[in-house]
């Protein structure tokens, strides 16, 4: 490679751009990624085993197990999971965010509301830390995808799943998961998942998107890319139990009728999952995140902002016409011509991410 860059420079009709994405290959790799993937859905459908399975880590080693009982009463509460992984010199720092007692109440209005509260919360925080002075270490806790497991009982989407997918949607990505998938057979997969998806249809319900192949993509990618949208909702198994079966050890489960292999694609959709969150779309996902989600909730800050200021201006400007006596409220010692500017600033942000 190095000879390679050498025999270039030699060249006296090269400037040297050519070289730009390796400087920023070695620039991101040296500063390392980070990624944050919420798990929701009840108890029971292997959240934590997949999410092991995943990444190859026990994020849960520490978990204390809850009996039915504490689980009907137990609220809506939010866990966080880091772990630092390193592949191939390449640092990954993976949050894991839980919704343990999700779906497991009785009454189960709104118990989304907390979910989406975390998410806010994590937005306002990055808001927070991008307008500040410090910006150079800005850490990012926005949630980059949202894998939501749907029970494989019962005949598609509950009024709970189309709820939170609804209250979620504008918020995050949100990637539908058939859950247990080994508890039912090949053909009744195919019709659970034609039967969600129409109901994801029906029901106006913006899961993840993939973005559309270009045009000068290779026919395995193309083909690749396909496959995972007819995939959606991904029927997976999990496991992190080692089997033997023709001779070979494999992640799966023991039956007695024979063994289902979590990495065997004619088993479930568990590697295409991986590939799409890992391989192929982690970086898409974050973008999307970026791109569209958090510019909608810090549009909506900054409007709200503007708002605010042009309402006390307006206030203050009637307060002195009228001359009356009681004390003025100020915005934080604001003049008006720091106001007037402020507001044309935030206007210009406002229509620049839009337009």
């Amino acid at each position: 490679m190095w000879l390679d860059m050498f025999d270039l420079c030699l060249d006296k009709e090269y400037v040297g751009f050519a070289t730009l994405p390796n400087q920023v290959h070695r620039k991101s790799v040296k500063k390392g990624f980070d990624f944050t993937l919420m798990v929701a859905g009840e108890s029971g459908l292997g959240k934590s085993t997949l999410v092991n399975s995943l990444f190859l880590t026990d994020l849960y080693k520490d978990r204390k197990l809850l009996n039915a009982e504490e689980r009907i009463t137990q609220t809506v509460e939010i866990t966080k999971h880091t772990v630092d992984i390193e592949e191939k010199g390449v640092k990954l720092k993976l949050t894991i965010v839980d919704t343990p007692g999700f779906g497991d109440a009785v009454n189960n209005t709104e118990c989304w509301k907390s979910v989406a509260d975390y998410i806010d919360q994590q937005f306002e925080q990055y808001f927070r830390d991008e307008s500040g002075l410090n910006r150079k270490n800005i850490q990012d806790n926005r949630v980059h995808c949202c894998l939501y497991f749907i029970s494989p009982f019962g005949h598609g989407l509950r009024p709970l799943d189309v709820e939170f997918m609804k209250a979620l949607h504008e918020k995050v990505n949100i990637v539908p998961v058939l859950a247990k998938a080994d508890t039912l057979t090949p053909s009744e997969v195919k019709k659970k998942k034609i039967k969600i998806r129409e109901e994801i249809e029906q029901y106006g319900i913006k899961i993840y998107q993939f973005p559309d192949c270009d045009s000068d993509e290779d026919e395995e990618f193309k083909q690749q890319d396909l496959e995972l949208k007819e995939s959606i909702p991904f029927a997976v198994i999990g496991s992190n139990t080692v089997v033997e079966a023709k001779g070979k050890r494999v992640r799966g489960r023991l039956y007695p009728w024979g063994i289902v292999e979590v990495e065997n694609s004619a088993h479930c959709d568990f590697v295409k999952l991986r590939n799409m969150l890992v391989r192929t779309h982690m970086q898409d996902l974050k973008d999307v995140t970026r791109e569209t989600h958090y510019e909608n909730y810090r549009a909506q800050c900054i409007q709200s902002m503007t708002r605010m200021v042009v309402k006390e201006r307006n206030r203050n400007k009637l307060t002195r016409e009228s001359g009356t006596d009681f004390p003025i409220p100020v915005v934080s010692g604001v003049t008006d011509n720091e106001t007037e500017k402020l507001i044309r600033e935030k206007d210009e942000e406002v229509r620049h991410y839009r337009y």
